[in-house]
């Protein structure tokens, strides 16, 4: 069987048995008797210039849940990104774990025996509506404990002011050569301090580096799912980085190693670059500084490539307190078409689910997140089901700037990423 038929064939499977449970389970996580339950849920908060829209967005959410699901209630608990993936290990570690966790990873607490899986949380119709890239992210050894909450894809930005200048149609960016080209042009016919921003510094280079690797042909893990971090395909990837655009200085002033994504990502909006990779997120900041973008696909050695890279935030149920079938109640309604969609256009973000995403591909109102919609049915998400990834993942921000610096070398650094990797995966 197919990777895809297996995961639907075990998920039925599972649900059938689960199903056979129910009688048994029914009564369980009631408390004094009375059949009233108290889920705990702790979630992110996505509004990172300090609104509301996180709190409110729960706030209605589980005032309508209540009001279908009467013995059920739900207390809320946001807490900020820098925060919240430590605040649920330390309530976990405490013996206090929430009900439902809305945080950046999964992998740890599935691998201890801690959650509840999707096929006995979720109803079929609801589970079987993930979008396919996105449940295989969620599994450990076949089995689904990752739930999808949002998602987001890269394409590349542009500056249409810099690129008419150099003369580029940005539209005609598909291959590395276009955009070596269209760098060249930048550095030599108009004042972007970066023709070409890679931001490789360590807030998050394990995304750029990814990004770059799946353009080239290959990824981090190979097609049976072990590390491939230093492949000749990988290694080509970064040493056509180092020889066409950061030796011959198309990068900018800083270098690649220490320019972090945020940095990039506000040079952009001030139309100091020319192109970079990037998120949604970058849409609504450059709007706002008043700067025209184009987006296109990210450009391949050849050609469009055949998969991007995805990203997804999580949710998951944690068995401790027992309240396996409210827990699966409060998921199938967060899971709803509306929910999803409410949350991931107001965050400019993507939709988890196959109806969710096709009434947003419909929908005019998020034609600005379309071209991120239509990368995510082919995208392929970092290994984030490896206990070990957080440790190779760490490893990566720090090591791979220096693959590309003045006399680096590609083999050598991606070589000694691959060797620490295949030790922390045979440590799992």
């Amino acid at each position: 069987m197919g990777r895809a038929v297996q995961r639907r064939f075990l998920g039925l499977t599972a649900a059938a048995a689960a199903l056979a449970m129910t009688a048994a389970l029914a009564g369980c996580g009631s408390s004094g008797g009375s059949g009233d339950v108290t889920l705990k849920l702790v979630a992110a908060d996505y509004d990172v210039a300090g609104g509301e829209n996180s709190k409110k967005y729960w706030a209605d959410l589980t005032a309508a849940f209540e009001k279908e699901h009467p013995g059920i209630k739900v207390d809320v608990q946001i807490e900020s990104w820098s925060d919240v993936d430590r605040k649920v290990a330390e309530m976990v570690e405490a013996g206090k774990a929430p009900d439902v966790a809305q945080i950046g990873a999964y992998a740890d607490y599935a691998a201890a025996g801690k959650l509840y899986s999707a096929d006995q949380l979720l109803s079929i119709p609801v589970q079987s509506n993930f979008l396919g890239p996105l449940a295989d992210a969620g599994e450990m050894k076949l089995v689904q404990y990752g739930l999808p909450f949002v998602a987001s894809t890269r394409l590349l930005f542009y500056n249409k002011k810099l690129l008419a200048e150099a003369g580029v149609d940005g539209a005609g960016l598909k291959t590395w050569a276009d955009l070596k080209s269209a760098a060249e042009k930048l550095k030599d016919k108009t004042d972007a301090k970066y023709p070409f921003a890679l931001p490789l510094g360590p807030e998050e280079a394990q995304a750029e580096t990814m990004m770059w690797l799946l353009s080239g042909g290959d990824g981090y893990v190979d097609p049976v799912g072990k590390y491939s971090v230093d492949s000749q395909e990988n290694i080509n990837t970064f040493q056509w980085l180092k020889d066409n655009l950061v030796d011959e200085k198309l990068t900018g002033p800083v270098a690649p190693g220490e320019l972090n994504r945020k940095d990039a990502f506000a040079a952009f909006t001030r139309g100091e670059v020319g192109m970079l990779n990037g998120h949604p997120s970058l849409m609504q900041a450059a709007e706002k500084a008043g700067v025209e973008f184009g987006m296109v696909a990210l450009p391949g050695k050849e050609g469009k490539p055949k998969s991007s890279m995805g990203v997804a935030d999580w949710i998951m149920g944690f068995k401790q307190n027992g309240h396996r079938k409210e827990i699966g109640a409060f998921l199938d309604f967060v899971f709803s078409d509306e929910n999803v969609l409410k949350f991931a256009g107001d965050n400019d973000l993507l939709p988890v689910t196959v109806s969710a995403s096709e009434a947003m591909e419909q929908n005019a109102a998020h034609k600005e997140l379309q071209p991120f919609l239509k990368e995510l049915p082919s995208s392929v998400l970092p290994p984030v089901g490896k206990t070990s990834w957080a440790k190779v993942s760490e490893n990566i921000k720090t090591t791979i700037g220096k693959a590309v610096q003045p006399g680096g070398s590609p083999a050598a650094v991606l070589g000694q990423i691959g060797r620490a990797a295949a030790v922390a995966e045979q440590a799992e």
